[in-house]
């Protein structure tokens, strides 16, 4: 995903959780962190933002318009976490620039 530091929008990845073949809804926010790509390891407990849900998305408002997080030009990698009953599964969902 490519956007503008100007813009303000929601960055959305799908995330859905079967039991049994049925689709469940998780219970908490989804949350999410977004770090600069030359950052190595997982986000810090205090890098995580939360979301919400948007079926079959987790989402979050970024930009400086009343957006959660306001990002800087530059390329970041977007985590995903959220929890599900005794796991909290975390995931590299993938990279956005922002010019």
């Amino acid at each position: 995903m490519e956007i503008a530091a100007s813009s303000t929008e929601y960055v959305k990845v799908t995330a859905t959780a079967k039991v049994g073949g049925s689709l469940i809804t998780a219970a908490s926010p989804p949350k999410f962190a977004f770090q600069p790509t030359s950052t190595t390891g997982n986000p810090a407990t205090e890098d995580w933002l939360t979301g919400e849900w948007s079926a079959p998305h987790a989402r979050i408002l970024v930009g400086p318009s009343g957006g959660v997080v306001t990002l800087e030009p530059g390329e970041y990698r977007v985590w995903l976490s959220w929890a599900a009953g005794v796991e909290a599964p975390v995931y590299r969902a993938g990279t956005i620039t922002v010019y």
